[in-house]
């Protein structure tokens, strides 16, 4: 194997791309199933929401730790199955057992010893998601080096993570969760959740070796390191880290990204609480949110390579941020206007859906360009250290993803604390206030921090013509290096 120029920037085939983005479908159904977790610990077992937010908050100190570590790790290995593999088929069967776990609950046990169990469940969950998404994400990062191609591999990693979102949202909340005499709420019925527990650790055991073995002919095109013993692997990663953390680009995406997987997590968690409570939508036209996001799916590829080429990266970020966030949070700002139709009412629907369809369509841009970016700045970093570190880079990614239903409910649970929203709650119930605080989290508070955070996108600097500047450099390096090896081999 080589790193020259011709192979490196290679283009790859739509079964390449597939069989990375299959690795997608586990963190589609963790999400999916994301939407009932706090209402079946809070609302269905009793468990305070203050001791919810806990739970998930100590699960994402855990990520800020665990995601970077698994990074660096899985960047300084070398084995005969590369870097990222032997991880990602290792994580399969914890993934699979925690997430059942975490939906199965003992009976008989105290709110503490409920508490207790979530903290231990999510800690086991978002460690085995740190030893496979981190490698997942940094192999398709190391797929090409080509500019625009790299954008196309995460744009089919993203429409397949949409896709496979919107079933598995509407399968969770319609088959799993319906609408059943004594429980109008599907999500308040307490012997649905081992049907989610079995179905959704089978299939997140099942797709994660799926993705694991279909990529794995990818290895010999892939980047090796030599082989480091564990002083050599500190130092590297210390110095790794240092570069990072001051490298402004880097910061710029790490900072934008925490603070709109965080508000995202928040608006997914209480916007679930508004929707049924503020909205009264039954889970079946809850679930129908989930297709909305299906037209932006479908030209996500598409749309994201056209704003690249017209505005570049930096600047398709913040547009597609601004132009998303206002329109997802949008419905819940007019109904505090009292400027929405009458729950109960097909307009409502109507009204809701249809702005949201608009929001979604930019939706999938963030993401990908997002993605594409951080292997930019892999590049980036190979000139200035010589080191390939994509796990280190690609954990802020990971890490962002698991903070939406870590620190993002974590807040949300704070949130509703904050609110005093009741256990057992109903419609009829609810205080005003109670209602006005739900709709403020999810619309003109939402809107705020994300445009706050959209801020530090323009501190990015790494433009087309500077990756170009890059690469011919790392071209030139890689040439001259590869010259050495042979230079030494014959001279041994």
């Amino acid at each position: 194997m080589t790193d020259g120029s011709i192979q490196r920037k290679r283009k790859l085939s739509i079964r390449t791309k597939l069989a990375f983005a299959s690795g997608s479908l586990e963190e589609a159904m963790v999400l999916a199933a994301n939407v009932a977790t706090m209402i079946f610990y809070n609302q269905v077992l009793g468990v305070s929401p203050g001791l919810c937010g806990t739970a998930f908050f100590i699960g994402g100190l855990i990520d800020a730790v665990s995601d970077p570590v698994v990074g660096a790790i899985s960047d300084s290995v070398n084995t005969r199955w590369g870097r990222r593999h032997p991880f990602m088929f290792l994580s399969a069967a914890p993934l699979g057992l925690f997430f059942y776990l975490l939906y199965q609950p003992p009976s008989g046990l105290s709110e503490l010893q409920l508490f207790t169990w979530l903290v231990v469940m999510i800690v086991g969950l978002r460690l085995a998601k740190s030893f496979y998404a981190v490698p997942h994400i940094a192999l398709g990062a190391e797929l090409t080096d080509d500019y625009d191609e790299r954008t196309s591999v995460f744009a089919w990693n993203f429409v397949v993570y949409s896709l496979s979102g919107a079933v598995l949202g509407y399968f969770v909340l319609a088959v799993i969760f319906p609408t059943t005499e004594g429980f109008e709420n599907g999500l308040m019925n307490p012997e649905r959740y081992q049907f989610l527990a079995i179905f959704g650790g089978i299939f997140v055991f099942a797709w994660v070796m799926i993705c694991t073995f279909t990529t794995a002919d990818q290895i010999p095109y892939l980047h090796q390191t030599l082989k480091k013993n564990f002083a050599s692997f500190l130092k590297d990663t210390r110095n790794n880290l240092r570069v990072l953390l001051t490298n402004p680009s880097y910061i710029a995406v790490c900072a934008c990204w925490l603070v709109l997987a965080t508000s995202g997590g928040v608006l997914a968690v209480v916007a679930t609480y508004t929707l049924l409570y503020a909205f009264e939508f039954t889970t079946e036209q809850l679930a129908f949110r989930a297709f909305v996001t299906l037209p932006g799916a479908f030209v996500g590829i598409f749309l994201s390579a056209w704003f690249v080429r017209q505005f570049d990266k930096k600047y398709t970020v913040i547009f597609t941020c601004l132009i998303t966030s206002l329109l997802l949070g949008l419905p819940y700002s007019l109904r505090l206007l009292g400027w929405m139709p009458e729950n109960g009412t097909d307009w409502l629907l109507i009204v809701v859906f249809g702005i949201w369809i608009t929001g979604y369509f930019f939706l999938p841009v963030v993401p990908i360009v997002i993605d594409s970016q951080l292997v930019d700045i892999a590049d980036e970093h190979e000139l200035v250290t010589g080191e390939r570190s994509e796990g280190i880079i690609f954990s802020i990614r990971t890490m962002c993803f698991k903070m939406t239903a870590s620190l993002g409910t974590a807040l949300a649970g704070f949130a509703l604390e904050f609110i005093d929203f009741p256990d057992n709650a109903s419609v009829e119930t609810l205080k005003p206030e109670v209602i006005d605080g739900l709709l403020w989290m999810t619309g003109p508070l939402y809107i705020f921090i994300v445009y706050a955070g959209v801020g530090f996108a323009f501190l990015y600097r790494i433009d087309r013509k500077r990756h170009e500047e890059i690469l011919r450099e790392l071209e030139i390096r890689r040439a001259r290096s590869k010259n050495d090896n042979l230079l030494n081999v014959d001279g041994a």
